[in-house]
Protein backbone atom coordinates (compact mmCIF):
# COMPACT_ATOMS: atom_id res chain seq x y z
CA UNK A 1 0.00 0.00 0.00
CA UNK A 2 1.49 3.53 -1.27
CA UNK A 3 0.31 6.89 -1.57
CA UNK A 4 0.74 8.92 -4.47
CA UNK A 5 0.77 13.01 -4.59
CA UNK A 6 0.82 14.91 -7.83
CA UNK A 7 1.32 17.55 -5.52
CA UNK A 8 3.63 18.59 -2.01
CA UNK A 9 1.91 21.25 0.04
CA UNK A 10 3.73 22.79 2.72
CA UNK A 11 2.81 22.32 6.06
CA UNK A 12 -0.91 21.86 5.79
CA UNK A 13 -3.63 20.20 8.19
CA UNK A 14 -4.48 17.37 8.03
CA UNK A 15 -8.13 16.03 7.67
CA UNK A 16 -8.94 12.32 8.05
CA UNK A 17 -12.73 10.35 7.44
CA UNK A 18 -12.71 7.11 7.33
CA UNK A 19 -15.60 4.50 7.86
CA UNK A 20 -16.40 4.14 10.87
CA UNK A 21 -19.45 3.64 12.93
CA UNK A 22 -22.11 5.80 11.91
CA UNK A 23 -19.84 6.54 8.66
CA UNK A 24 -19.89 10.24 10.11
CA UNK A 25 -16.05 10.53 9.17
CA UNK A 26 -16.93 9.59 5.55
CA UNK A 27 -20.30 11.17 5.55
CA UNK A 28 -18.24 14.27 7.13
CA UNK A 29 -15.59 14.84 4.44
CA UNK A 30 -17.96 14.28 1.75
CA UNK A 31 -19.24 17.38 3.06
CA UNK A 32 -15.96 19.09 2.85
CA UNK A 33 -15.29 18.12 -0.54
CA UNK A 34 -18.88 19.01 -1.82
CA UNK A 35 -18.29 22.27 -0.26
CA UNK A 36 -14.48 23.73 -0.65
CA UNK A 37 -14.38 22.32 -4.50
CA UNK A 38 -10.60 21.03 -3.52
CA UNK A 39 -8.41 19.82 -5.71
CA UNK A 40 -7.91 15.89 -6.02
CA UNK A 41 -3.92 15.66 -5.26
CA UNK A 42 -3.46 12.18 -4.81
CA UNK A 43 -4.93 8.39 -3.98
CA UNK A 44 -3.78 5.46 -2.11
CA UNK A 45 -2.93 2.44 -4.18
CA UNK A 46 -2.69 -0.94 -3.04
CA UNK A 47 -2.61 -4.65 -3.63
CA UNK A 48 -4.40 -5.72 -0.31
CA UNK A 49 -7.82 -4.90 -1.58
CA UNK A 50 -9.91 -5.53 -4.08
CA UNK A 51 -9.90 -3.05 -7.65
CA UNK A 52 -13.01 -1.22 -6.68
CA UNK A 53 -14.05 2.18 -8.24
CA UNK A 54 -17.53 4.01 -8.55
CA UNK A 55 -19.55 6.12 -10.50
CA UNK A 56 -22.03 8.60 -9.12
CA UNK A 57 -23.76 10.82 -10.99
CA UNK A 58 -21.74 9.68 -14.45
CA UNK A 59 -18.46 10.69 -12.38
CA UNK A 60 -16.11 8.54 -11.30
CA UNK A 61 -15.07 8.59 -7.67
CA UNK A 62 -11.86 7.27 -6.53
CA UNK A 63 -12.02 4.77 -3.56
CA UNK A 64 -9.38 6.43 -1.36
CA UNK A 65 -8.52 9.61 -2.37
CA UNK A 66 -6.26 12.75 -1.17
CA UNK A 67 -7.81 16.27 -2.23
CA UNK A 68 -6.10 19.82 -1.06
CA UNK A 69 -7.78 22.81 -0.54
CA UNK A 70 -5.42 25.90 -1.26
CA UNK A 71 -7.08 28.67 0.00
CA UNK A 72 -7.33 26.76 4.15
CA UNK A 73 -3.88 24.71 3.40
CA UNK A 74 -6.25 21.63 4.19
CA UNK A 75 -5.20 17.76 2.97
CA UNK A 76 -8.64 15.97 2.89
CA UNK A 77 -8.73 12.12 3.18
CA UNK A 78 -11.71 10.67 1.69
CA UNK A 79 -12.35 6.92 1.34
CA UNK A 80 -15.87 4.95 0.22
CA UNK A 81 -14.07 1.22 1.10
CA UNK A 82 -14.40 -1.17 3.70
CA UNK A 83 -10.84 -0.91 5.09
CA UNK A 84 -11.26 -3.22 8.06
CA UNK A 85 -8.05 -5.43 8.97
CA UNK A 86 -5.56 -2.85 7.20
CA UNK A 87 -6.13 -0.44 9.58
CA UNK A 88 -2.39 -0.49 10.41
CA UNK A 89 -1.19 -0.25 6.99
CA UNK A 90 -3.09 2.76 6.39
CA UNK A 91 -2.17 4.66 9.62
CA UNK A 92 1.09 4.13 8.72
CA UNK A 93 1.24 5.46 5.30
CA UNK A 94 -0.99 8.79 6.49
CA UNK A 95 1.87 8.99 9.43
CA UNK A 96 4.43 9.04 6.16
CA UNK A 97 2.53 11.50 4.39
CA UNK A 98 2.20 13.73 7.49
CA UNK A 99 5.81 13.89 7.95
CA UNK A 100 6.84 14.31 4.50
CA UNK A 101 4.25 17.47 3.90
CA UNK A 102 5.22 18.68 7.55
CA UNK A 103 1.76 18.94 8.53
CA UNK A 104 1.04 21.40 10.75
CA UNK A 105 -1.76 18.99 12.46
CA UNK A 106 -3.85 15.99 11.67
CA UNK A 107 -7.63 16.04 12.71
CA UNK A 108 -9.39 12.70 12.74
CA UNK A 109 -13.47 12.65 12.27
CA UNK A 110 -14.85 9.87 14.35
CA UNK A 111 -18.50 8.70 15.53
CA UNK A 112 -18.58 7.25 19.01
CA UNK A 113 -21.30 4.72 19.97
CA UNK A 114 -23.82 7.24 22.26
CA UNK A 115 -24.57 5.64 26.25
CA UNK A 116 -28.41 7.16 25.30
CA UNK A 117 -31.08 4.27 25.50
CA UNK A 118 -33.18 6.06 22.58
CA UNK A 119 -32.06 7.84 20.03
CA UNK A 120 -30.85 11.50 20.45
CA UNK A 121 -32.49 14.97 18.96
CA UNK A 122 -29.01 16.41 18.69
CA UNK A 123 -25.64 14.71 18.63
CA UNK A 124 -23.39 16.06 20.89
CA UNK A 125 -19.29 16.38 19.76
CA UNK A 126 -16.69 15.13 21.99
CA UNK A 127 -13.00 16.38 21.17
CA UNK A 128 -9.74 14.06 22.33
CA UNK A 129 -6.20 16.22 21.77
CA UNK A 130 -7.92 19.26 20.81
CA UNK A 131 -6.21 22.53 22.85
CA UNK A 132 -9.22 25.04 22.61
CA UNK A 133 -12.03 23.00 23.06
CA UNK A 134 -13.35 24.71 25.55
CA UNK A 135 -12.97 27.98 23.28
CA UNK A 136 -15.54 25.46 20.83
CA UNK A 137 -18.01 24.91 23.82
CA UNK A 138 -16.96 20.84 23.08
CA UNK A 139 -16.90 18.70 25.76
CA UNK A 140 -13.23 16.38 26.05
CA UNK A 141 -13.90 12.12 25.55
CA UNK A 142 -13.91 10.91 29.06
CA UNK A 143 -14.88 7.23 28.24
CA UNK A 144 -15.28 5.58 25.39
CA UNK A 145 -13.81 2.54 23.13
CA UNK A 146 -12.39 3.60 19.50
CA UNK A 147 -11.43 1.51 16.81
CA UNK A 148 -10.66 1.38 12.95
CA UNK A 149 -7.98 3.99 11.73
CA UNK A 150 -8.54 6.85 14.16
CA UNK A 151 -7.41 3.93 16.63
CA UNK A 152 -4.58 3.03 14.95
CA UNK A 153 -3.73 6.63 14.26
CA UNK A 154 -3.74 7.69 18.17
CA UNK A 155 -1.20 4.83 18.77
CA UNK A 156 0.87 5.58 16.19
CA UNK A 157 0.78 9.48 16.26
CA UNK A 158 -0.55 10.17 19.38
CA UNK A 159 -0.75 13.51 18.87
CA UNK A 160 -3.58 13.82 16.63
CA UNK A 161 -6.72 15.49 17.59
CA UNK A 162 -9.70 14.26 17.38
CA UNK A 163 -13.25 14.69 16.96
CA UNK A 164 -15.82 12.31 17.55
CA UNK A 165 -19.61 12.74 16.73
CA UNK A 166 -22.09 10.88 18.93
CA UNK A 167 -24.45 9.08 16.92
CA UNK A 168 -27.43 5.75 17.75
CA UNK A 169 -27.10 3.82 15.20
CA UNK A 170 -24.13 2.27 13.38
CA UNK A 171 -26.33 2.81 10.07
CA UNK A 172 -24.99 6.26 8.29
CA UNK A 173 -25.82 9.05 10.32
CA UNK A 174 -25.91 12.35 8.34
CA UNK A 175 -27.07 14.45 11.15
CA UNK A 176 -24.18 13.73 13.30
CA UNK A 177 -21.85 13.96 10.54
CA UNK A 178 -23.35 17.72 9.83
CA UNK A 179 -22.47 18.44 13.33
CA UNK A 180 -18.93 18.12 13.00
CA UNK A 181 -18.63 19.92 10.44
CA UNK A 182 -20.37 22.75 12.64
CA UNK A 183 -18.09 22.23 15.59
CA UNK A 184 -14.86 21.64 12.78
CA UNK A 185 -15.80 24.91 11.04
CA UNK A 186 -15.50 26.84 14.06
CA UNK A 187 -12.15 25.31 14.97
CA UNK A 188 -10.72 26.07 11.34
CA UNK A 189 -12.50 29.14 10.57
CA UNK A 190 -13.67 27.50 7.53
CA UNK A 191 -16.71 29.88 7.11
CA UNK A 192 -18.63 26.49 6.20
CA UNK A 193 -22.11 27.49 6.00
CA UNK A 194 -23.85 24.08 7.74
CA UNK A 195 -26.98 25.22 7.81
CA UNK A 196 -28.10 23.68 4.14
CA UNK A 197 -25.89 20.93 5.07
CA UNK A 198 -28.15 19.71 7.63
CA UNK A 199 -30.72 20.04 4.86
CA UNK A 200 -29.31 18.16 2.60
CA UNK A 201 -27.98 15.55 5.15
CA UNK A 202 -30.21 12.64 3.68
CA UNK A 203 -28.91 13.05 0.11
CA UNK A 204 -25.46 12.52 1.38
CA UNK A 205 -26.01 9.78 3.46
CA UNK A 206 -27.74 8.01 0.76
CA UNK A 207 -24.66 8.79 -1.33
CA UNK A 208 -22.42 7.19 0.50
CA UNK A 209 -24.27 4.10 1.82
CA UNK A 210 -25.04 3.28 -1.76
CA UNK A 211 -21.16 3.47 -2.84
CA UNK A 212 -20.43 1.39 0.74
CA UNK A 213 -22.76 -1.20 -0.25
CA UNK A 214 -21.83 -1.66 -3.44
CA UNK A 215 -18.51 -1.82 -2.77
CA UNK A 216 -18.78 -4.39 0.13
CA UNK A 217 -20.72 -6.42 -2.16
CA UNK A 218 -17.91 -6.47 -4.80
CA UNK A 219 -15.33 -7.56 -2.24
CA UNK A 220 -17.81 -10.24 -1.06
CA UNK A 221 -18.14 -11.12 -4.63
CA UNK A 222 -14.50 -11.64 -5.10
CA UNK A 223 -14.45 -13.55 -1.77
CA UNK A 224 -16.56 -16.01 -3.35
CA UNK A 225 -15.32 -16.10 -6.75
CA UNK A 226 -11.85 -16.69 -4.93
CA UNK A 227 -13.20 -19.90 -2.47
CA UNK A 228 -14.99 -21.10 -5.77
CA UNK A 229 -11.41 -21.28 -7.37
CA UNK A 230 -9.59 -22.99 -4.56
CA UNK A 231 -12.45 -25.71 -4.21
Amino acid sequence: MNIQLKKKPNKPIIIQGFPGFGLVGTIATEFLIEHLKPELIGEFFYDELPVTVAIHKEKLVKPMAIYYDKQYNLVILHTILNVTGYEWKIADKIVEMAKLLKAKEIICLEGVASQAEQEIPTANVYSYGVKNAKDLHVQPLQESIIIGVTAAMLLKYPDISCFFAETHTSLPDSKAAAKLIEVLDKYLKLKVDYVPLIKQAEEFETKIKGLLQQSNKTIKEKETRDMSYLG
